[in-house]
C-alpha cells in the first residue's frame, strides 16, 4: 500500500457526497488523506469551523486513514508540515478546471515539491456542490440524496423545519 499522504483542502461548507467519493477513491490511491479545513475569512459559511469538522468526522465515521484538521495561512505550507507533497482536488466541470489550475499552478510556484493531483467526480456528483446544497436546504427542498443523513439533519436545523401548509 502507497504510504504516501494526500491533503483534500476544502471549506466543506458542508461536506456532500460528492466530496466523499473523492476521499473513498482517493484511499484507493493514497495510504492517508488528511481533510483539511480551510478557515476562510472571506467566505461566509454557514456552519462554524468547529461544526463543519464535527460534522465531517460524524459523516466518515472511523476510518484511520482519514483524519480532519483544520488550517491557516497558505496551503502548501501546510502541506509540507504535515509531511506531504499532495494536494488532492475534485474535479466536476471545465469551470471548475480554470479556476483550480490557476491554484495549483501558483502552489506548484511557491513550493515545486508540492504537486496538484485532480480526480475527476463520479458521474452522479459532477453538478454537486455546497453552495448548491445549502440552496437547496434554504428553500426547504429534499437534500437527502446529496448529503449523509447527519449533514441533512444539521441543514434542517439552521434552516428551519419545513412549513406545511
Amino acid at each position: 500500500m502507497n504510504k504516501q499522504i494526500a491533503i483534500y483542502p476544502g471549506s466543506f461548507d458542508p461536506i456532500t457526497y460528492g466530496h466523499l467519493d473523492i476521499i473513498e477513491r482517493g484511499l484507493e490511491v493514497f495510504g492517508q488523506i488528511i481533510i483539511a479545513v480551510a478557515r476562510n475569512s472571506e467566505k461566509k459559511s454557514l456552519f462554524s469551523t468547529a461544526e463543519r469538522i464535527s460534522l465531517i468526522k460524524e459523516a466518515l465515521g472511523s476510518n484511520e486513514r482519514v483524519s480532519v484538521e483544520t488550517f491557516d495561512g497558505l496551503l502548501v505550507d501546510y502541506v509540507v508540515s504535515r509531511g506531504s507533497r499532495v494536494i488532492l482536488r475534485g474535479l466536476r466541470a471545465v469551470s471548475d478546471f480554470e479556476y483550480e489550475f490557476q491554484i495549483a499552478q501558483m502552489n506548484h510556484n511557491l513550493k515545486s515539491e508540492v504537486e496538484t493531483l485532480f480526480m475527476m467526480t463520479s458521474v452522479p456528483y459532477g453538478y454537486l456542490s455546497s453552495s448548491i446544497v445549502k440552496e437547496v436546504a434554504g428553500l426547504q427542498g429534499p437534500v437527502e440524496s446529496l448529503v449523509p443523513p447527519v449533514i441533512a439533519k444539521a441543514l434542517a436545523e439552521k434552516f428551519g423545519k419545513p412549513k406545511t401548509n
